[in-house]
């Protein structure tokens, strides 16, 4: 009859003691332990650790390299890159070029440097060279890795004298560039600084051109050259800028011994307005000839020479 708990069969037992209600013990199990910390806060999760290494990274100075890689192309071009120092990361040959003296001179001069040798088709290597005449021989040169403006600074003190940093404002032949380079390397400077943009650029032909001297010294790039010149005023720099009509002659510079920035203007153009106005003094080289002008290369050679000697 339905509802008889006294039916045979109608109550389960079971040998089993009964189980303890939830009362506080379990309720205490359930109480939370407030809201989950972000990602970004919990120092095991890889959000944190990358979080971390951002900040760490912004902390330092950033190199920047000079974008995308630089073909030299020809078999004269290729052999005097590799006498002159440039760092080459790859020789390419073209299958079945003719061995000839210069050829066997790129494959000698590239194993005692230990670049590698890669043998390519010629369309290959076409279009690596993008069209290039390549005489069935190119090098291959990666970006270069400009400095900071501040590790100059850096650089000074560490080795214990007062900073001679040498800028350069609107010079766009490469072969200038490289040439500054080489004498700021011979008398003393601490590094070169260049415009990102509208200006030359650590080429193989600035790096031919220096000799092997920016291999050396560094080469570092800012955003704004008027910006940077007041930040090295601000770390207690003179600023000095090469033009003709400067009011003190360079034998006359007392400023040599000090912490000094050399800017040096473009050919011809010279200073731009803005750089003029924030330079601390204009100097003048003197010349024979009010009509005569000097290169970049040339100027900045003479204007360091003059300040080595003073600081001597």
């Amino acid at each position: 009859m339905a509802g008889n708990s006294q039916r045979k069969g109608s109550i389960r037992k079971s040998s089993k003691k009964p189980t303890a209600g939830s009362g506080g013990r379990v309720k205490r199990g359930l109480e939370g332990k407030g809201p989950t910390p972000k990602a970004k806060d919990r120092p095991n999760h890889k959000a944190y650790k990358a979080a971390r290494q951002a900040e760490r990274s912004q902390a330092r100075p950033r190199r920047k390299t000079g974008g995308d890689a630089e073909w030299v192309a020809g078999r004269n071009s290729v052999v005097e890159a590799l006498r002159a120092g440039i760092p080459v990361s790859g020789v390419y040959v073209a299958e079945g070029a003719e061995r000839d003296g210069r050829l066997r001179e790129a494959f000698r001069l590239a194993s005692d440097q230990g670049t590698s040798l890669l043998e390519v088709s010629r369309n290959e290597l076409d279009r690596l060279t993008d069209g290039a005449v390549h005489q069935g021989l190119a090098a291959r040169i990666p970006a270069y890795e400009y400095a900071h403006p501040d590790d100059l600074l850096v650089r000074a003190q560490e080795i214990g004298e007062p900073p001679l940093i040498v800028v350069l404002d609107s010079v766009t032949d490469p072969r200038n560039l490289g040439a500054v380079v080489r004498s700021a390397a011979g008398f003393g400077a601490h590094g070169v600084v260049v415009a990102e943009r509208r200006a030359a650029g650590m080429t193989a032909s600035a790096w031919k051109t220096s000799a092997g001297a920016a291999a050396r010294l560094p080469v570092a790039q800012t955003v704004n050259i008027v910006r940077q010149l007041k930040a090295y005023q601000e770390a207690g720099c003179m600023v000095i800028g090469l033009a003709a009509d400067g009011d003190v002659q360079l034998p006359e510079l007392d400023l040599a011994d000090g912490p000094l920035v050399v800017v040096v203007g473009a050919e011809g153009g010279g200073l731009s307005r803005l750089v003029a106005e924030t330079c601390d003094q204009l100097v003048s080289i003197p010349m024979a000839n009010s009509l005569e002008s000097l290169n970049a290369g040339v100027a900045a050679s003479v204007t360091l020479y003059a300040i080595a000697r003073a600081r001597a």
